[in-house]
Formats: structure tokens, sequence, C-alpha cells
């Protein structure tokens, strides 16, 4: 069954509250930002509560940050997965979304769960979630709903490239494939995230 999610900005009180939170999905798949490694004790702390959580796998797709040597350094035992890429609003290549279904493959198939984030955790995170979700089963509008809810912050503006790549992927006929991408492209529209207003603030608590 479906429903209509209105999340605006006036349903987050705090978006820098929601920048490091683990958000859980699924019991194999979160989403967070990423870890505050420039003050080594706190990103410490904040690996060791992602492992408490029961992350066994990183999935970090920031093109401008690796955390790979700080995580070897303090929690070996994380398989660490480096997916770099951009964040300039346009579009994600097959490419990345493919790498990241092989990552996230690998985590189900032993059993883990992952930790997918980039900075903020606002749109290349929940982006790369959503296609996990669609790989995994879930209706192309029920997937977004359950990551909204999840994380209110998710713009998810990568989104019409993973469905894309989903239906391109699954051989979806053409008709079909082209009322989901508008089903998509309206949720989106109907349920707005402030994203200016949200990652403002986010910089503004980092400052």
């Amino acid at each position: 069954m479906r429903f209509t999610l209105v999340m605006t900005t006036q349903n987050i009180s705090d978006p820098a509250a929601w920048h490091r939170r683990l958000c859980h999905i699924n019991d194999w798949l979160a989403v967070c930002g990423d870890l505050e490694t420039t003050r080594p004790e706190i990103g410490e702390a904040h690996l060791q509560a992602w492992i408490d959580e029961g992350i066994t796998d990183i999935i970090d797709l920031r093109g401008e940050w690796s955390d790979e040597n700080f995580v070897a350094r303090f929690a070996p035992e994380i398989n660490y997965h480096y997916l770099g890429t951009h964040d300039d609003g346009g579009w994600q290549e097959d490419e990345w979304f493919e790498a990241g279904l092989n990552a996230i493959r690998t985590v189900q198939e032993l059993g883990g769960k992952a930790v997918v984030h980039c900075h903020m955790g606002v749109n290349r995170a929940p982006s790369m979630a959503y296609r996990m979700l669609l790989d995994s089963g879930h209706d192309h509008i029920e997937a977004l709903e359950i990551i909204r809810e999840a994380r209110p912050i998710a713009g998810i503006v990568y989104a019409p490239a993973a469905i894309s790549h989903h239906l391109r992927a699954a051989g979806i006929d053409e008709a079909t494939s082209v009322e989901r991408k508008r089903e998509v492209r309206t949720w989106l529209n109907d349920n707005p995230v402030d994203l200016y207003w949200v990652i403002s603030r986010i910089r503004q608590s980092e400052s």
C-alpha cells in the first residue's frame, strides 16, 4: 500500500542533528553523513557507535575525501568500500550504481550490514540506498518513502538516475519505464526538502 509522505522544512527542526545520525533503513543497510575525522577522538567515537549498532561495512561515496586510512587504524575489522563520486546535482553514471550494487550484494551474502554515506547524507548516500532498495525488490515509490521516513533530510536528488539505471538493468519495457520515471519525479516534486536550508544549517554547525 502506498501513502503520500509530505516532508518539508517545517518537519525538520534541526537539520544539523541529522548530519551524523545513523539512520537504519533495514537489517542490512543504514544511511549517514561522514565521520568527524578532523577531530580523531570524535571520529573514533562515531566509528565505535556504528560498530555497536551492527555495522560491518562502510560504503563511502565522497569523491572529495576518503577515510580509508582512518578506518583501517581505528576499526580494521570494518570492510571499507570506496566509491567516490561528485555531488554536482546533475546525473550519476551507471558504473557508480553498479559498483554500489556489487558492494551491497557482498555485504548481504556475508550477512553483514553496511552504512552508505557521503558528506552530509543528503543526496549521494540516500540515492545509492534507493538504488539498493530497488535491487532488493522494493517498489519505486515505496523505496523513496522508506528512505525519507528514516532520514527526513534526504533530498535523494539522484533518484531519477537510480530508477533509470534500475529500469534498464531489469529490462523493463519503454512505456512502463517512462511512467515509473514520471512517478519518481512527481514524488520528489510533491515531497520537497529545502536543500539550500538543510545544507546551509549543516555547514553552519560545522563552522
